[in-house]
C-alpha cells in the first residue's frame, strides 16, 4: 500500500512539474510562480 501511495505520489509531483514547465514566462508570472521555483512548488502541492 505504502509503495503504491508513493508511486501515485510520484506521477502527480512529474504531472504538476511537466504542465508548469510548459507554460511560459507570462503564464507562470500570473500564478506567481519562478521557473527555478517549479519543483519546489510541485513538491509541495504533492505533500513530499
Amino acid at each position: 500500500m505504502n509503495m503504491a501511495r508513493s508511486f501515485s505520489n510520484w506521477r502527480k509531483y512529474r504531472q504538476t512539474v511537466n504542465e508548469l514547465s510548459r507554460m511560459n514566462a507570462r503564464e507562470l508570472q500570473d500564478l506567481g510562480i519562478n521557473r527555478s521555483e517549479i519543483k519546489t512548488v510541485a513538491r509541495a502541492a504533492v505533500g513530499f
